[in-house]
């Protein structure tokens, strides 16, 4: 047990290597007296080891601490650029449909020329790959009230990866495009050398998704939307180039 006087047990206390914190916390006394009363103690070994423990865990919670903060403040900042971003968008139209699905299929749709045998096809699919829900659903509507296509000629291909639970994923995207199972076409499933398998499995759940169209002339129509859009983008937003 700590002698009664206050003073002798802070002695005994700072002399197993307490610092001066941990002894106002039990003791209630000031640090400026404690530093007066203890000043002169020479420590040990094995208490100054405490000692020097006790401070690297302090400056280790505190960095904790500081990097807690620092997220929160970022993620509040995050927030609130990201909801002035989204109200400079004052309206989205249903003729600004056409816009978006031709500008998407220009960032992520197959739009090479297919060539067999060294010669280039005339016949050509349009095949437009992506994960995000809410992109296959635009692109789905814009197939569907822009270039008109029947909803039986719009095919899904699922390519999943093996962790991935087939009968969900298929519910999942026939939920997200509003598409029938009859539109569904075999999956593919993906094991790539890079990954041998392991791909995280929090990352794509319900794998990717492939919306394609066996319909040359439809395909020749969506390119020429894009041609369109390049034309005015350098016409009325990008600079005249000298020459």
């Amino acid at each position: 047990m700590y002698p009664a006087h206050p003073r002798e047990r802070a002695l005994q206390m700072r002399l197993r290597g307490y610092s001066y914190n941990e002894i106002n916390k039990v003791l209630n006394i000031s640090k400026s007296t404690l530093s007066l009363w203890l000043r002169d103690v020479v420590l040990s070994d094995k208490a100054r080891e405490r000692l020097s423990g006790r401070v690297r865990q302090g400056v280790f919670n505190g960095l904790i601490k500081r990097n807690k903060m620092q997220t929160h403040v970022a993620q509040i900042r995050s927030r609130e650029i990201r909801l002035k971003a989204a109200a400079r968008i004052e309206r989205v139209l249903d003729k600004d449909l056409l816009l978006i699905g031709a500008v998407l299929y220009w960032a992520e749709g197959y739009k090479r020329p297919l060539v067999r045998n060294g010669r280039q096809l005339t016949s050509h699919a349009i095949s437009f790959v992506n994960s995000d829900p809410e992109m296959v659903r635009l692109f789905v509507r814009f197939l569907q009230e822009i270039l008109h296509v029947e909803e039986s000629d719009i095919i899904i291909c699922m390519r999943l990866y093996p962790h991935i639970n087939e009968e969900a994923a298929q519910r999942y995207w026939l939920d997200t495009t509003g598409l029938q199972r009859e539109n569904m076409r075999k999956s593919t499933f993906l094991v790539t050398g890079a990954s041998k398998g392991k791909r995280p499995y929090n990352r794509l759940p319900y794998g990717t998704v492939q919306i394609a169209v066996y319909d040359t002339g439809k395909f020749d129509e969506l390119m020429g939307l894009i041609d369109g859009v390049k034309k005015k983008a350098l016409r009325d937003i990008l600079p005249v180039l000298p020459g």
